[in-house]
């Protein structure tokens, strides 16, 4: 779970030397107080400063249906939502036709927030998933 452009940047650095796949991961309800066009910023300045990591990115927008649609329409290519079955199949829908992914539980991340080392962290967690 990222917080900041560094941790972006660290978690995409430690993902091509592990030579994995990494989420990028919002903080819980972060679309309702970072925003879209924020969270999809960060990603795109360290997706540049680390080209060749593999990553998706994942904006959690909570149980607002409002969210999850203007994400997709920022440009959001995986954004977490909880609302009613109904409405999530909407959404799903919806994403879909933006080339994106709807998530419905929230994937299991290490929280860079409080990490004194988040490049040793991020080494660890990338090389305990890749052994699951």
């Amino acid at each position: 779970m990222i917080h900041s452009l560094s941790h972006a940047v660290t978690a995409l650095e430690a993902a091509e030397e592990a030579g994995a796949p990494v989420t990028l991961l919002s903080p819980p309800g972060f679309a309702a107080y970072g925003g879209a066009g924020f969270f999809n910023a960060i990603v795109r300045r360290a997706r540049a400063k680390v080209p060749a990591a593999k990553s998706e990115a994942v904006l959690d927008c909570g149980d607002t249906p409002g969210l999850a649609l203007g994400a997709l329409r920022a440009g959001a290519e995986s954004v977490r939502f909880r609302g009613q079955a109904s409405v999530r199949k909407k959404i799903a829908d919806i994403a879909a036709t933006h080339g994106a992914r709807l998530l419905t539980a929230r994937p299991q991340a290490l929280d860079l927030l409080d990490v004194a080392d988040a490049r040793a962290a991020c080494l660890a967690w990338l090389a305990a998933r890749t052994r699951a």
